[in-house]
């Protein structure tokens, strides 16, 4: 990101309040979360906020979790996405929205057998894959999902940030390119 990218954004500091209340109780699904949650926890204490783990519900490391199912093998993220087969060709910029669609794209090939978000498949056997099912534990002791619905204004900021994305990557912006391929919605009711 550049200045100019960051011109008019809120800091940190006038969001974290907002981003504590979003991700309370939640599982984070992080890829070497003592280097992220360390970053996280300097801030909050900065801010009189609680350190993540008071925060967090669940934290899954995504690099434990490699290390244990390919041990002695390279588990960085773009390594990752090689062994699964995800595309991360277009990774030529290191951000953090980008990151984390890889990263859930591979968590799900890590923990269930799935290799992409797309749901038009019959769904994977309990267990598969190399993590098997200690990987997910047990979804009976889960939370419930919170589902936040975006803001027409959220909705506006997201199209206009992809917008400066797909610009600054020449047009190899991943979500516009999922945006273009899929199907028009059908009429509902």
């Amino acid at each position: 990101m550049t200045w100019e990218d960051l011109k008019g954004k809120p800091k940190f500091a006038d969001m974290a309040a907002a981003f504590v209340d979003f991700a309370r109780d939640a599982e984070w699904v992080i890829h070497n979360a003592p280097f992220d949650v360390g970053f996280l926890d300097h801030e909050f204490g900065r801010l009189d906020l609680p350190a993540c783990s008071a925060v967090f519900g669940r934290l899954t490391d995504t690099l434990v979790l490699a290390r244990e199912a390919f041990p002695g093998k390279r588990n960085n993220l773009d390594a990752l996405c090689e062994r699964f087969g995800v595309d991360h060709a277009h990774r030529t910029l290191h951000g953090a929205l980008l990151d984390a669609q890889l990263l859930a794209e591979v968590y799900l090939a890590m923990t269930r057998g799935q290799e992409t978000l797309t749901i038009d498949i019959a769904p994977p056997t309990r267990g598969a894959g190399p993590a098997g099912p200690a990987a997910f534990g047990n979804p009976g002791e889960r939370s419930p999902l919170k589902v936040l619905v975006p803001t027409a204004a959220e909705l506006a900021a997201h199209a206009e940030y992809l917008e400066a994305l797909d610009r600054e990557s020449k047009g190899r912006c991943l979500w516009r390119a999922l945006e273009a391929a899929a199907p028009a919605p059908g009429p509902t009711g």
